[in-house]
């Protein structure tokens, strides 16, 4: 299972919050949003618009963790 534990640190580091990826610059939807949130599958074109604009690599918003290890961190 993708989990985006490491998006939502990132913003945290940077005094960010989640709802700062809907203002103005439109990066994602609030449905988007909350499927981020959930660790529920988005596209890669949402990836790439968040790696545009973070300034960062899929790598640093998201990983992978087997699904025994992820279902413990619900």
């Amino acid at each position: 299972m993708i989990v985006y534990n490491k998006l939502f640190a990132m913003l945290a580091m940077r005094g960010m919050r989640r709802i700062d990826l809907l203002k103005p610059e439109g990066i994602v939807s609030s449905p988007t949003l909350a499927k981020l949130g959930k660790n529920e599958k988005v596209s890669i074109d949402i990836i790439d618009k968040l790696c545009n604009f973070l300034d960062c690599q899929p790598g640093d918003l998201m990983q992978f963790v087997p699904d025994e290890r992820a279902e413990s961190e619900r």
